[in-house]
């Protein structure tokens, strides 16, 4: 893991989205609060004032980030302990509540931006594998970013991942300088998209030691293509309809990560191709 994994997602949004959860005496006590202070190595050295008002929780919290933002060693230890207050008190994580609150969304789109997401029951992850090298696409890049802001929607993250891939196969044929014609079905149009690129099962070397495998490997990128396709279909976005429930968050980050795999490998394949 990379040493900005190590150190938790420490930028004024995320500082901001965790400490919106304390707005106006919200969310876990002071006493919870000075415990993940100290536990982290970020203490304030708190003391409940006998006459008056002291610092209020939001303000600690947003204190604790700055100094983990100068000093980030235990950070991640910090930002897991604060999100560990929240699971507690039932403020995010709860799998169930598909429509989520303001302030959770707000808390994901914020670790999202960064390369951070919480699973279904308000953990913390860094996001593995949900990246490719766009080679400077600004469209491919924002649309792995949405997918970013998208977690605890399995249905958008699927529908967001099938994008992803249409679009990929249409930027391979672009690139190879074929026209798209504008109707052409998903199949169609990822199988042509694999021809160029000699990526076809039917189009491995059998001189290769181990063609066999480099054909499955080969085939196997259309069948995730094509089942994440089908599952985009099941879900029908605008027409009304709910993924199967056994598509759990957690299963649709699963889907994302392969649909990345296989477009970043196309989008490798692109740039050693003639033409390209």
């Amino acid at each position: 893991m990379s040493a900005a994994f190590s150190a938790g997602p420490l930028t004024d949004d995320v500082a901001g989205a965790v400490a919106q959860f304390f707005y106006g005496g919200a969310g876990p006590s002071h006493t919870d609060v000075t415990r993940v202070l100290t536990q982290s190595g970020y203490s304030d050295n708190y003391v409940r004032p006998s006459v008056g008002q002291g610092p209020n929780k939001q303000d600690r919290v947003l204190g604790a980030f700055r100094e983990a933002q100068r000093s980030p060693a235990r950070a991640r230890q910090l930002v897991d302990g604060l999100l560990g207050l929240l699971r507690r008190k039932s403020l995010i994580g709860d799998p169930d509540d598909v429509q989520k609150s303001d302030d959770e969304r707000q808390l994901r789109r914020a670790l999202g931006a960064v390369g951070w997401r919480l699973d279904d029951t308000g953990h913390l992850h860094p996001f593995a594998g949900v990246d490719i090298d766009s080679g400077g696409r600004e469209a491919l890049d924002e649309m792995v970013a949405r997918i970013r802001r998208s977690t605890s929607d399995p249905g958008l993250l699927i529908g967001q991942a099938k994008d992803l891939l249409e679009a990929v196969a249409k930027f391979v044929l672009e690139e190879l300088g074929m026209p798209v014609p504008a109707n052409i079905a998903y199949p169609a149009l990822w199988h042509i998209a694999r021809e160029r690129l000699g990526i076809l099962p039917t189009q491995v070397d059998q001189d290769l030691p181990g063609w066999e495998a480099i054909r499955e490997i080969h085939q196997s990128t259309w069948a995730i293509a094509s089942q994440v396709n089908t599952l985009r279909n099941l879900q029908g976005v605008g027409h009304g309809r709910t993924l199967p429930t056994g598509v759990t968050e957690d299963l649709a980050m699963l889907v994302v990560r392969e649909a990345c795999s296989v477009a970043d490998y196309m989008l490798a394949m692109l740039g050693r191709a003639p033409g390209a």
